[in-house]
């Protein structure tokens, strides 16, 4: 993932200073790992924060952002979000979402748990469905997809048996994230967050929590940690965005999942999608600028 980007001036360096914050080789792992590792959760979430914002760092330096974008991420995207937003620094950032994969991947060992990817289908009428069986909608995302998380063998039966209507789909994950499951992780990371010192955010941003805007850099770290027991309103965030009048979205590397679901969601609305997955679409949003 970061092999692209290593040839920007001061990328090494950046992606160092991270790692020593982290306590991780992200410069290897972003490199040289193979699949099997960095889908570990303890790696991949940090590694997907660093080079998030890594991306962010050289966006401003070719295409700047202006200082009133609204900024929002994806579940460990808040990370993220916040520090592009001033409300942690990039290194507290990473260092905080190395302890988030970390203590989640402890959650996951506890018990056999899993997700899956809902599909089509009256949303309402999904997760109402999805709380019969057990389960946690995890993840609203919009654009007709609902994550379903919880014991492993339910999220078995329904892929197997499907509410009628729908597409049901087992995911790769380590376990049931954003739910009562991960309350060892949430436990863990306010730990760590309550030696953080947050400032208030200098552009506008969106909560998975409701989609609203939040102004307190100590409300929104807080945020941040209670939602790895709770789910991810991302339909809502979608809505947060239109309604702040955005029509030009640009996703940071690791990109291309949300750029999806806002092409399907708001379609009509959002009439520039970017996804930044290398250097490639810097020297594109440039050449914008200058025309």
């Amino acid at each position: 993932m970061f092999t692209p980007w290593l040839d920007l001036d001061g990328a090494r360096e950046r992606v160092a200073q991270w790692s020593e914050r982290a306590g991780l080789d992200l410069l290897r792992l972003g490199t040289e790992a193979d699949a099997d590792e960095i889908q570990d959760t303890a790696i991949a979430q940090p590694l997907i924060v660093a080079l998030s914002l890594l991306t962010f760092e050289h966006l401003q330096a070719t295409a700047p952002v202006p200082a009133d974008a609204p900024v929002a991420g994806h579940s460990v995207g808040e990370l993220a979000a916040a520090a592009i937003a001033g409300v942690l620094q990039p290194a507290d950032a990473v260092a905080l979402a190395a302890v988030r994969g970390a203590e989640m991947a402890k959650a996951c060992a506890l018990e056999p748990t899993s997700m899956a990817a809902v599909m089509l289908g009256d949303p309402e009428q999904v997760v109402a469905w999805l709380e019969e069986q057990g389960l946690t909608a995890a993840n609203r995302n919009g654009a007709g997809q609902i994550v379903a998380s919880g014991a492993a063998d339910t999220i078995a039966k329904i892929v197997a048996e499907p509410l009628e209507g729908t597409k049901i789909r087992a995911l790769k994950v380590a376990g049931a994230f954003h739910t009562r499951y991960m309350a060892p992780a949430e436990e863990a990371m306010r730990a760590h967050a309550a030696e953080l010192t947050p400032a208030d955010p200098v552009r506008p941003l969106l909560s998975n929590a409701d989609g609203a805007v939040v102004t307190s850099g100590a409300e929104y770290l807080d945020r941040l940690v209670s939602q790895v027991t709770r789910p991810v309103r991302w339909d809502l965030t979608m809505a947060g965005l239109t309604a702040l009048g955005v029509t030009h979205t640009i996703e940071l590397a690791p990109a291309g999942t949300l750029t999806g679901l806002v092409k399907r969601q708001l379609k009509g609305v959002v009439t520039t999608i970017t996804a930044l997955k290398t250097p490639a679409e810097l020297a594109a949003l440039r050449q914008e600028d200058a025309s």
